[in-house]
């Protein structure tokens, strides 16, 4: 949000209004586990006590997780964080007191020392987290390594065992070097295609 200001010559400029200057991202501790239970009842408390104007967001960082499972492809939100829950806020002493006394916070992260208001985060480590919480591919989760043995449970090579030769996570695919007729064969498998023996 700027506001506009009219220069005496006519020109207009703008400046950041105080507000966005002070709305900055803190990170909160709380029991892993009861993330979102802490952002519900934060959120609740920022309503119940009209805090819209200090505190904005409450996040709790999650990304897409792939797992390939009996054959089929599993997608399974994550936490990236367990344990912390993002707030983005005005910090003085109103906003400060509504966030810690939240049932389920245990502090902030980055406090100097007891009775001290907390660091925010960098601009540079918020657009991270947002950036990897906004990735549309999710991150695969591969339980196997170059050099496993694997077994094909689909497809033309079912019942084959092989080694893999390379893994190719951008194409969700696998080269495994199977044995047919006495000779290693190179073959490219889909990730649901095989399992780790």
């Amino acid at each position: 949000m700027e506001e506009t200001l009219q220069a005496p010559t006519g020109s207009v400029a703008t400046v950041p209004s105080k507000k966005d200057e002070r709305r900055r991202w803190f990170v909160i501790h709380t029991y892993s586990g009861y993330e979102n239970k802490v952002k519900a009842n934060l959120e609740r408390r920022i309503h119940s006590m009209n805090m819209q104007e200090k505190i904005f967001r409450v996040l709790v960082p999650m990304e897409d997780e792939v797992e390939f499972k009996d054959g089929k492809r599993k997608i399974t939100p994550k936490k990236v964080f367990p344990g912390y829950v993002l707030v983005e806020m005005d910090m003085d002493d109103q906003s400060w007191y509504v966030v810690r006394n939240t049932s389920g916070v245990t502090g902030f992260v980055g406090s100097p020392g007891a009775g001290e208001k907390p660091v925010p985060l960098q601009e540079k480590e918020v657009k991270t987290i947002l950036k990897q919480m906004g990735i549309e591919t999710p991150k695969l989760k591969i339980d196997f390594a170059k050099g496993d043995r694997v077994k094909v449970t689909s497809g033309p090579f079912f019942d084959f065992t092989g080694i893999v030769d390379e893994i190719q996570p951008e194409k969700e695919k696998v080269r495994a070097l199977i044995s047919i007729f006495g000779r290693e064969t190179p073959v490219e498998l889909e990730f649901y295609q095989i399992e780790k023996v």
